[in-house]
């Protein structure tokens, strides 16, 4: 089934058909049109009005006047989201535009409604953006650490001494990862004389070491590979997506958690270093 532009919670269909709530769950079974979002249902309201034969003149409930977020998702050049949007793409679902932003900035962006999607990982991910509830999509689970070319000698993290280190900014989630566990080892980048250059993503850390001007990169085990560089594994975080709970039901996101829950997309996922795709699709609100 298409997902079309306006998208019903069970009380606006309730309304839209004139039956009682409960009546709509009835329907469920009949085969009324729906698309499952988490643990909720979604209608189309085309769909609806197709199958019930309602005329297509009845107002659209009141539910509805809220605006949905643009169809935007901030992120910062993971794998897996070229390969949710390629998914998209594929399937003809509605595309979702990409804005490149590290994890704090695209918070910020979601907290503001400038975007409907938000890369996020590292810490906790909030429960709630200026008290309006956050729902998370979960996608894979990540390898992250150092690349660098075969034949170098990195075996744990002070082997990076006086070397150039491509790292991301104090800003990123995967910095976090790195800084903690630099700091466990007993060392510190100032301490070990490395020359360390800021790049925004992943892609650019990455690029830097294939060109020769640095000699390490922190990034993921899945851009390691497809660099064809050496890894040294640091820590693993999940990687997933933050949404206001109330734009679920927008077209975009739940295309976006359809795909996600798809046997293509995780198989997808499977056979790249780093990632575990098993909860891929699952939606989760934090307490």
């Amino acid at each position: 089934m298409a997902v079309t532009s306006a998208m019903l919670k069970s009380a606006d269909v309730a309304e839209l058909l004139r039956v009682h709530p409960k009546q709509v769950y009835r329907l469920l079974a009949r085969g009324l049109p729906a698309h499952r979002v988490g643990g909720e249902w979604r209608f189309s309201r085309e769909e609806v009005l197709a199958w019930s034969g309602v005329p297509a003149e009845r107002p659209l409930p009141l539910a509805r006047a809220q605006v949905d977020a643009p169809p935007l998702l901030a992120a910062n050049g993971d794998v897996v989201i070229e390969i949710l949007v390629r998914q998209l793409l594929t399937e003809g679902k509605p595309l979702v535009g990409l804005v490149q932003l590290d994890r704090a900035s695209a918070l910020e962006r979601l907290v503001a409604r400038t975007i409907l999607l938000a890369g996020f990982h590292g810490d906790v991910p909030p429960s709630h953006a200026d008290a309006a509830r956050l729902a998370r999509i979960e996608l894979v689970t990540r390898e992250i650490g150092l690349a660098f070319p075969r034949g170098t000698r990195v075996r744990r993290l002070k082997d990076i001494a006086g070397k150039r280190v491509a790292l991301r900014p104090p800003s990123a989630g995967v910095r976090a990862h790195f800084d903690r566990a630099l700091a466990t080892e007993g060392g510190s980048l100032a301490a070990l004389r490395c020359r360390v250059a800021l790049f925004d993503s992943h892609g650019d850390a990455v690029f830097a070491v294939l060109r020769g001007e640095r000699d390490v990169a922190l990034t993921t085990s899945a851009w390691a590979e497809r660099a064809g560089l050496a890894f040294l594994s640091v820590a693993s975080e999940p990687y997933d997506l933050l949404v206001h709970a109330d734009n679920l039901g927008s077209p975009v996101a739940i295309a976006v958690c359809e795909v996600a829950q798809s046997p293509a997309f995780r198989k997808s996922l499977a056979s790249i270093a780093g990632y575990d795709p098993r909860r891929a699709g699952e939606i989760r609100y934090e307490r």
